[in-house]
């Protein structure tokens, strides 16, 4: 297995800079997932650890050594694509093996290997189909394990599930969280699927624009986002933003005025000066109900629901640029077009400045 690091990597298409000054360092055994939205460049920094597409600017180390001119067939790195790329004629036997065939592996020890994985992956029974023969699933199966069975050092992974339905991506990400446990490989996955990457990673690298916004653990990155792109970003249904402005406060707390002739809302002290404009961010698990408590009181028009099964999403309009969405029970009596009040909980409200960064508490010197 290998520990990656990129170094101030930059790449260009002609005039066009589409990846800027990236660096980031992957450890040994890491499962990293790169997530963000269309365009940000995620899979073209794939292709480029993969060496699928040259550097501009920077460098890539495998376990210290420079790989940035590397051929790919030399970085020893295995690569899992949206497409299943299977070889239509050959059997799910031949299909795994045909690496091994291509570097010349003696036929036992091929035999050894493919059948090793076929049984890791639960498709031993599967070898001597078409891929034709297979599901969706059994398909994507036998591509992890053509991965698999080459023993690389780097497991490259590219939007591999978003041609499955709903109940196979669970069923898929569970078989990869275990892989990587039982394989203790470094692993890197794109998606621009949020849920997979919170479930699948030991840490996240939030891409946006062509640069890294922020990176760290599924956990900090919804707890502590570096600022209001990650905040929107990460979490489903999406962090509620109001704008609002520091007023004078007594006490240690800081007030802060919400636009549109909302209440003030009264949080832990922040290092923001009274009359900064600012925006309010608040998880929909933090807004509470109709007959619920809360630190600030709302008043909104519900526009929609959104029925879930174990739980209703409450779109409620306040006057904001987008509505509030709050999580209800299952069996909710609230109905579009309902005049509600809904509250704030204070101490989980995050602070953004004009430039979108979060704003720290005033006890602490960082996030």
């Amino acid at each position: 297995m290998a520990a990656i690091r990129l170094h101030q990597i930059h790449k260009r298409f002609q005039r066009t800079e589409v990846l800027r000054d990236m660096s980031l360092d992957i450890p040994d055994g890491e499962f990293v997932v790169f997530v963000g939205p269309s365009g940000c460049g995620k899979s073209t920094l794939l292709r480029m650890i993969a060496g699928l597409e040259d550097v501009s600017a920077g460098a890539i180390h495998f376990d210290g050594e420079d790989v940035t001119d590397t051929a790919p067939k030399a970085r020893g790195v295995a690569m899992v694509f949206q497409s299943y790329a299977l070889y239509p004629h050959m059997s799910v036997y031949d299909n795994l093996a045909f690496g091994l065939k291509l570097a010349k592996t003696q036929r036992q020890s091929i035999r050894e290997r493919v059948e090793s994985v076929a049984r890791t992956l639960q498709i031993e029974h599967l070898l001597q189909r078409k891929p034709r023969e297979l599901s969706g699933g059994q398909r994507q199966r036998v591509a992890i394990g053509r991965a698999i069975v080459r023993q690389p050092r780097v497991f490259l992974f590219d939007e591999p599930l978003s041609n499955l339905d709903a109940a196979l991506r669970v069923q898929m990400r569970l078989e990869l969280q275990r892989l990587h446990r039982d394989l203790g490989a470094t692993m890197i996955y794109v998606t621009h699927d949020q849920v997979e990457a919170m479930t699948l990673a030991d840490r996240i690298v939030i891409l946006n624009g062509g640069r890294i916004e922020q990176v760290g653990t599924p956990r900090e990155l919804y707890q502590r986002p570096a600022n209001r792109f990650v905040a929107g970003f990460i979490g489903s249904p999406g962090m509620n933003f109001l704008a609002g402005t520091v007023t004078d406060s007594p006490g240690d707390d800081t007030e802060i005025r919400l636009d549109a002739g909302h209440p003030p809302l009264r949080i832990p002290p922040l290092n923001t000066p009274t009359g900064a404009a600012v925006t309010v961010g608040i998880r929909p698990e933090h807004v509470h109900g109709p007959a619920q408590d809360g630190d600030c009181a709302l008043h909104g028009t519900v526009i929609s629901l959104e029925h879930l099964g174990n739980e209703t999403h409450v779109y409620v309009d306040c006057d904001q640029d987008q509505p509030l969405v709050f999580i209800d029970h299952p069996t909710t009596t609230i109905e579009p077009g309902q005049v509600i009040t809904i509250g704030l909980s204070a101490a989980d409200c995050l602070v953004f400045d004009t430039d979108g960064q979060r704003v720290p508490p005033a006890a602490t010197s960082g996030p």
